[in-house]
């Protein structure tokens, strides 16, 4: 099953709320089978391959059906509130199957787990196994906990877990692209934002492990990689005896020297870090893909200091322009909030326009939510009305399909050097594959080529979200 946050490599596969099953019908009998589906960020789906994997090494196979599990992980997301709700009501399906198979297993993993966990146990009884993202080694215990008649819980955070010696099983992968997770937690604390609380603070994976499992990854025919944090450009890292120190654009240059066929992508920049070094390594690398995910959330600096950001609308601006300075053949996607707490329709304004000037080739849209515990929550009041915010996100959504449908005219008529993924998904007849801007590139088959394999594509036509071309 493709969907990436797992193929993903993209953000538009790893939109918040979309579940991934992690499935591998290896029938192995007498063993346990583990299913495992996830929601939310690629952090979550790349966590979820390490679960697998330490699942494995106890004996569980997997299945891509829930209904033959012998222990069901849901793996979870608090960053919009569609997605808790989502969670929930798939687990009350999960537990309605608890009456056909009273042994049946059910845990809930990652953000949800840590920041709800007295909820899913004790109130709502919809899960035996409550397991935070830096717990996960603890599985085997937690498991045999529950198999001798008591429910489980770990979700203690940690300042030194990156899992850096488990290699992910990647059950869903389409063996061409991968994850690999290059630091752990956030420091950042936006003021609308979970994630420093139920993933804890940074801290930065050893490099040579990195490495290590991309040089492993290409040796497997792997042919991209997603390097994940929930900011990339913060990512150091001090070897023991301090003689030496890496930075991202370091990493950043030891992954892409790999092997100059495999494919570098990252995500998530933060605009306060994203340096030129950054961008000089990427500009120095062709095999670096030329795209950014740069969330701006609002275009208006009060707003952004609201966010607690740490940055302006000009720094933000001066990225930009950094960018296209450095990579002048770069595509920027982005994130929007419309409608935070006290935003007026001038700020609101402001977006739009900085919308306009950054020209985004794709953008993650949505209103403003409130989440339970954070500063936000406790400091600011949620005051904009929902039909506002609502207007407000249908007039970003609008100018982002102009914004989108441009950039991708801009590629009418050029040769792009596409990475084939597989069939599309309307047509046996059609091969589909991304570019080095993140564009989804749909072209005919041609005998011979097959996925995992890089061709030259003629776009000849779009759509508002896909090239449209022939193999030259």
């Amino acid at each position: 099953m493709f969907n990436p946050e797992i193929t993903l490599k993209e953000h538009d596969e790893a939109r918040q709320g979309e579940a991934l099953v992690l499935e591998n019908d290896k029938n192995v009998s007498n063993s346990r089978k583990l299913y495992i589906e996830s929601y939310g960020c690629q952090m979550n789906f790349a966590d979820s391959e390490i679960v697998a994997s330490i699942m494995m090494e106890m004996g569980f196979t997997t299945t891509g059906h829930y209904k033959e599990a012998d222990v069901i992980f849901i793996n979870t997301c608090s960053i919009r509130e569609n997605a808790e709700q989502r969670v929930r009501n798939r687990l009350k399906e999960f537990s309605a199957a608890k009456t056909r198979k009273p042994d049946l297993i059910i845990g809930v993993l990652g953000c949800m787990a840590e920041r709800l966990k007295a909820k899913f146990l004790e109130e709502e009884k919809l899960v035996d196994i409550v397991v935070g993202p830096d717990a996960y080694r603890d599985l085997p215990n937690l498991i045999g906990s529950v198999d001798d008649g008591n429910k489980a819980v770990n979700v203690l955070l940690s300042r030194e877990e990156t899992y850096a010696d488990i290699s992910p099983v990647r059950l869903t992968s389409n063996g061409i692209s991968a994850f690999v997770s290059i630091m752990r937690g956030c420091d950042n604390m936006c003021s609308f934002c979970v994630v420093p609380f139920t993933r804890g603070r940074e801290r930065s994976r050893d490099p040579h492990s990195i490495v290590k499992e991309v040089t492993e990854l290409s040796e497997n025919g792997y042919k991209e990689v997603t390097l994940l944090g929930q900011n990339v450009d913060s990512y150091k890292w001090t070897s023991e005896d301090g003689s030496e120190f890496v930075n991202f654009a370091g990493l950043l240059e030891r992954v892409a020297l790999v092997n100059p066929d495999i494919r570098v992508r990252f995500s998530t920049s933060h605009p306060k870090d994203i340096t030129d070094e950054v961008l000089y390594t990427i500009a120095k690398h062709e095999n670096i893909c030329n795209y950014i995910h740069l969330p701006v959330q609002s275009g208006n600096s009060r707003i952004l200091e609201l966010m607690n950001r740490t940055y302006t609308r000009e720094w933000y601006i001066d990225r930009l322009d950094a960018i296209r300075r450095i990579i002048p053949d770069c595509a920027v996607s982005t994130d929007i909030i419309s409608g935070f707490c006290t935003e007026t329709e001038e700020e609101h304004q402001d977006t739009l326009s900085l919308m306009d000037y950054a020209s985004f080739s794709y953008a993650y849209m949505f209103t403003y939510s409130e989440r339970p515990g954070t500063p936000a929550a406790k400091k600011l009041k949620d005051d904009v009305p929902d039909e506002v915010k609502g207007r407000r996100l249908n007039e970003i959504i609008a100018k982002q399909q102009q914004s989108s449908r441009a950039e991708l005219e801009q590629q009418l008529g050029k040769v792009q050097k596409v990475l084939v993924e597989g069939f599309s998904k309307k047509s046996d007849k059609d091969l589909c594959g991304r570019n080095d801007y993140n564009a989804m590139v749909i072209f005919p088959v041609v005998e011979g080529i097959k996925p995992g394999d890089y061709v030259n594509v003629l776009v000849e036509r779009c759509t508002s979200a896909t090239l449209i071309g022939r193999i030259v």
